[in-house]
């Protein structure tokens, strides 16, 4: 009887403990990857001639970077791994690939979505600029590269990845204008209760912070950006916000880092025909699944952050644990008493999780004061002003239908990076809850292929 097909899209923490568990199974499965190596965007690797040390790139995570790097590499005969591989749809119970020119279409019998996450973006006027990044972006060019993205930047948002990535670069010997951080100070104090449901996560989030203070970097909170400043021959010249008292104030920079928090990859699990329902914790609508991973649809199954942002400890808990129902459910034996240790695992990572949505809060009255002149969506060019113009016109007050007038979120990035903003904004001209604004729908393809593809 042959073995079941199992795939795993995605190879950074979720995927590779998953892939483990199913290796250590007898299961050979096949993990698809859109990255050129595994280790995903936390634990991006660097070009094999690149020589700096797991210390300087990671940080306070390089144990946990290296220990997962070792044990993909111990996998890799074991595993079919295809890297640089798009999945750009899913129907009738198998993937649509792309890799290069090639597309191909897989069957499978479990499928884990290890999808990850990208930085969740809150819109400013100017972030059209060249030099504004988001913080997922700034940090690829520091791991891939080892090239900062400007002479002089600035870090603005919220969360923890903010300070993260100001760390790294100062690690790397960048100038850090300054970290302006969106939340109150406050915020922290009230979240403590929860972030002390994982000491050694929280102490590394302090570490961040006292490596910002004693390279004398400026860190400010609850600010409110204001402007991008700069030109489109030059770029990003400096940025405008408000202090936590309503004083105006201006930094110079050449290049802007900015990001509030991580929003998950469900496009897939969308096409997946998965079940969706609105947390109102993090104002984001996630696919449903079980506390073992399991989606609403038979045979699919969701772990790490492209389920739910609980970050990459959590990813390695839940990847493991998926991909252990999966067996179950193909009729595998497996150790249950392992299934309930990662259950409380995940669990308590999940308190965590909570507490790092009250300490940096997602800003939502930002979007409802965007000038009309700015823009929301770059890939379109579309400003506030003209959302809020179908709006009127039409009486758009969905998502989709807000999308289909105005073209908010038809681009490129399929509204990654505008879909949140988008429906704050219109709830808040609507004045209706956000809840009611629905999501964006995935479509296939969810990111552009080559007009050059073709069948293996």
């Amino acid at each position: 009887m042959a073995k079941p097909r199992i795939i795993i899209v995605g190879a950074g923490p979720s995927g590779t403990r998953a892939a483990e568990a199913c290796v250590a199974a007898g299961i050979r499965p096949i993990v698809i990857d859109e990255g050129r190596r595994d280790g995903g965007q936390i634990y991006r690797r660097q070009p094999d001639n690149f020589t700096r040390p797991y210390e300087k790139l990671y940080g306070t995570e390089a144990g946990r970077a290296k220990a997962l790097h070792e044990t993909f590499d111990g996998l890799k005969g074991a595993i079919d791994y295809r890297p640089e591989t798009l999945v750009w749809n899913i129907a009738a119970g198998q993937l649509w690939t792309a890799s290069g020119t090639v597309q191909e279409a897989i069957p499978f019998d479990a499928l884990l979505l290890c999808t990850g996450a990208t930085d969740r973006l809150m819109p400013v006027k100017g972030w059209n600029l060249a030099g504004a990044y988001s913080l997922g972006g700034s940090q690829v060019a520091l791991k891939s590269q080892a090239v900062s993205i400007g002479h002089k930047v600035l870090f603005m948002g919220s969360g923890p990845l903010l300070y993260l990535v100001a760390s790294q670069y100062v690690e790397a010997g960048a100038d850090v204008a300054a970290v302006l951080d969106t939340s109150p100070f406050s915020a922290r104090l009230k979240a403590l209760p929860d972030l002390l449901a994982m000491p050694s996560v929280l102490w590394n989030g302090v570490a961040l912070t006292r490596t910002l203070k004693r390279a004398g970097v400026t860190v400010q909170h609850g600010v409110t950006p204001v402007e991008i400043m700069g030109d489109v021959e030059s770029g990003v010249d400096g940025v405008r916000f408000r202090t936590a008292s309503g004083r105006e104030e201006t930094i110079a920079c050449d290049a802007v880092a900015m990001g509030y928090h991580l929003r998950p990859e469900t496009q897939l699990a969308d096409l997946a025909r998965c079940a969706f329902a609105f947390d109102p914790g993090t104002r984001q609508w996630l696919p449903e699944r079980d506390g073992d991973g399991r989606a609403s649809v038979a045979g699919v199954y969701l772990a790490g952050d492209g389920a739910k942002i609980l970050g990459a400890r959590s990813a390695e808990a839940s990847g493991r644990l998926a991909a252990l129902a999966a067996l179950v459910d193909l009729g595998l034996s497996v150790d249950k008493g392992e299934m309930a240790s990662l259950r409380g695992d995940v669990a308590n990572y999940a308190k965590f999780a909570r507490g790092l949505a009250k300490a940096f809060p997602w800003p939502v009255e930002q979007a409802a004061k965007l000038p009309d002149d700015a823009i929301l969506c770059r890939c379109e060019g579309v400003t506030a002003g003209d959302l809020r113009v179908v709006m009127r016109e039409t009486g758009a007050k969905e998502a989709n239908r807000a999308k289909a007038f105005s073209r908010v979120g038809m681009g490129r990035c399929q509204g990654r990076y505008c879909g949140l903003a988008a429906a704050e904004l219109i709830a808040a001209e609507a004045g209706v809850p956000v809840e009611q604004v629905g999501r964006l729908r995935g479509q296939a393809p969810v990111k552009p292929l080559t007009i050059a593809i073709g069948e293996e």
